[in-house]
């Protein structure tokens, strides 16, 4: 099932070619589907990009559609059938980790909307870069769009806030010498390896965002006097770490939850909420 899966999924226009360039997506649809069709294997092979040949073998994939051959036809029919005109499509990943959406349209490339939206969420990716951006312009009033709702209201306790066995909070046992939580939750976290004081979030205590609020609902003006005051300093170690991460650092998406890992063992966890990507954990 697999590989049927990658007969559909793995298609894509070549880059280059002299018989290709002049086609257009529903053209090269067409010729996959009939080449399907008509068992000529080896020429729908040809029709798939090079990163799709590099998952998948010549071989692989003839046995693929010797071994499934009803999965093909079907596969070939759909193709055959599109519901709209294909709509082709670049992304540029720029030198800071953000992407650019290009569409071919009028025989020219064109820019996507997303390139004026400065803070979109549209993508975990989009998110976090807009995050960023807004943390280096100090624009607290913008990265509340990315606090997920039930951190914004106060609704989260801190992570290590629960009683232990004895009844006392988490944060007193370790305080006492316990160990402290392997893996932070929260926005503000301190690379793992980053010294003892970065095993907590900044401000001296593990949790969420709503670490940077005392208590009650979060607000600009708490977030900005906490790290410009007493988490600045481990607030920039995490976004510096971040940052240095994001240009390569792949972004794993499993239904509205994301996460990114950077540094020495950091994540950065996103939760998609009322369409929009948030940023949950770092």
């Amino acid at each position: 099932m697999k590989r049927t899966a990658l007969l559909l999924f793995a298609l894509a226009l070549p880059a280059c070619g002299s018989s290709y360039a002049q086609q257009g997506p529903s053209d090269t649809l067409r010729a996959y589907a009939q080449a399907l069709q008509e068992g000529r294997v080896d020429a729908a092979y040809r029709l798939l990009s090079d990163e799709a040949k590099r998952s998948m073998s010549l071989e692989a994939f003839r046995r693929a559609v010797r071994d499934n051959p009803d999965d093909a036809l079907e596969i070939a029919r759909a193709i055959a059938r599109p519901a709209a005109d294909p709509v082709v499509t670049a992304t540029v990943t720029m030198p800071n980790g953000e992407e650019l959406l290009l569409v071919f349209e009028g025989g020219r490339w064109r820019l996507d909307a997303a390139a004026v939206d400065l803070y979109g969420q549209a993508t975990p990716r989009q998110a976090l870069v807009g995050f960023l951006r807004a943390f280096e312009r100090r624009r607290y009033d913008v990265i509340m769009r990315y606090v997920p709702d039930a951190e914004r209201e106060g609704l989260v306790e801190p992570a290590g806030a629960a009683p232990d066995e004895a009844g006392a909070p988490a944060e007193a046992s370790s305080a006492r010498g316990g160990e402290s939580p392997a893996q932070p939750a929260g926005p503000g976290a301190a690379p793992p390896g980053a010294g003892a004081d970065a095993a907590q979030k900044p401000g001296g205590r593990p949790g969420t965002v709503k670490a940077a609020a005392d208590a009650g609902q979060l607000t600009p003006e708490k977030l900005k006097s906490a790290w410009e005051g007493p988490q600045k300093e481990q607030i920039n170690r995490v976004v510096q770490a971040i940052k240095a991460a994001l240009p390569t650092a792949t972004i794993e998406e499993t239904g509205d939850s994301a996460s990114m890992a950077y540094g020495a063992g950091g994540t950065v966890a996103f939760t998609r909420e009322h369409g929009v990507w948030k940023i949950k954990d770092f």
